[in-house]
Parts: structure tokens; sequence; C-alpha cells
């Protein structure tokens, strides 16, 4: 039996959270709050306060997006109560924890589990970034997602708070697939979602958009919000021979 058949997601939701903890949830690009409904509900059953608001993800840049969505999460009243508040970002929401607490450090950060962030950019936007199609579905913020040194994912800088990468290695799109560096989800270089200063990496088999509805990916990030770390692999132990 591999250890993920043995740490099933029931067995991670039976031990509880402090009740003084939140979890503020943020999808990524192009997605709603709806896309983050599964994590929702693992997470409330493991006892967080947690917090599923929506963003418009295609309204303005990296830096105003983070203001509007994280500075408001950090105020909101639902949280209010939680002496440590710790995230969980889809792909953008990533980068918009990053660029928050960059400029807005906070004694309440708790952990934070990226799932497929690109935190080094993607490839797919070098290509594409320029084309009138992709700035109008993708908005100001999309087109900040490349990998150049000067692009907003490299100007960051490295996390100084935990942080866990949750990455995938699937793809349903290999047009995109076809631009991008070695394995990938579909919209991420899984090399590229590392960020420097992490705490824990992760790559699992699981596509972009459906990372944050994984079985697996909800269970390892849970335990990383309680741990620090992701779920590591059982020993595996033969009976002595005879």
């Amino acid at each position: 039996m591999t250890w993920l058949k043995s740490m099933t997601l029931a067995a991670v939701l039976t031990t509880g959270a402090a009740a003084s903890e939140g979890v503020v949830l943020l999808h990524g690009l192009c997605r709603t709050k709806a896309s983050m409904a599964k994590m929702q509900a693992a997470l409330t059953t493991a006892g967080y306060v947690v917090l599923n608001d929506g963003y418009r993800s295609r309204s303005a840049g990296i830096e105003s997006l983070s203001e509007a969505a994280v500075g408001a999460a950090m105020r909101h009243p639902r949280l209010a109560a939680c002496t440590r508040i710790h995230f969980v970002a889809h792909s953008l929401g990533g980068l918009l924890v990053r660029s928050y607490f960059a400029r807005h450090p906070d004694p309440r950060l708790g952990r934070v589990v990226m799932l497929g962030p690109p935190n080094q950019g993607s490839e797919v936007v070098d290509k594409l970034g320029a084309w009138w199609a992709f700035r109008m579905l993708n908005g100001p913020a999309g087109s900040e997602l490349g990998t150049a040194k000067e692009a907003m994912p490299n100007r960051l800088g490295p996390v100084a708070f935990e942080v866990g990468v949750i990455a995938g290695d699937r793809s349903l799109n290999w047009i995109n697939s076809l631009m991008i560096h070695g394995r990938d989800d579909g919209k991420v270089a899984v090399a590229r979602t590392r960020v420097a200063g992490m705490s824990d990496h992760l790559v699992v088999h699981a596509t972009h958009p459906f990372l944050m509805k994984n079985n697996q990916v909800i269970a390892c990030t849970i335990s990383f919000l309680k741990t620090g770390s992701f779920l590591q692999p059982q020993p595996q132990h033969r009976p002595a021979s005879q």
C-alpha cells in the first residue's frame, strides 16, 4: 500500500485546527471563488475559519489586486478573532500573497500554500502576452507573468514567511506545453513554481485547472498548514526473513 492510500483525506481531517486559526483562499486568474469550494469545505471540516471571497482577477495589475484581495482579507470581520491567518492560493493568487506581504509584513500571517504558482513566471506569457486577445482575456495581471528578470514575479524577491508549493506535472493543453521547458501543468513549468525561501515543494500528478480539487493536494495542504511540511512517504517495513 502506498503512502497516498494509507494517508487519506479523511484521516487528515480527523485532527482539527485551533478555532483561532483562519485560512484565506485565493483563486487564480480568470477563476472565481467557486473553484475553491472543495478546498473550503475540507478546511472548514478540519476546524479552520475559512474566508473564500472572490476578486476581479482581470481588472488590474498584481500589486493593485493584492491590495484589494489580500488587504481586504486581513481586515475582514470574519477573521478578526483569529490570531493566525493562513493562505491557500491557486496560481496568480500566490503572487498576490507575495506582493502584499513584501510591502505589509503582519505578525498574524501564518503558513501559505501555493498551488501551481508562476513564481518565476510562465513561458506562455513570454510567447502570447503581447497578443491583443491574450491581454483582453487575462487583463493587466496576466500580462505581468512573464519569465524575464524585470517581470513582476522575479522582482518580488524571496519569501520571508513559511511557504509550501505544490506543482502539477500533467497537462491538458499540449499547445501551451510546447512553449514550456520541462515538466509542466499546462500553464507553468514545475521548475518555475519554486521560490527562494520556501519551506517545502511537492509535485503531484495533476493539471493546473484542477490542482485545488485534487484529494492528494487537499490532504497535503492541510498537513502543511498544521505542521509546516507536506505529507511524506511512509517507510516500508518488510518482515524479517525466517
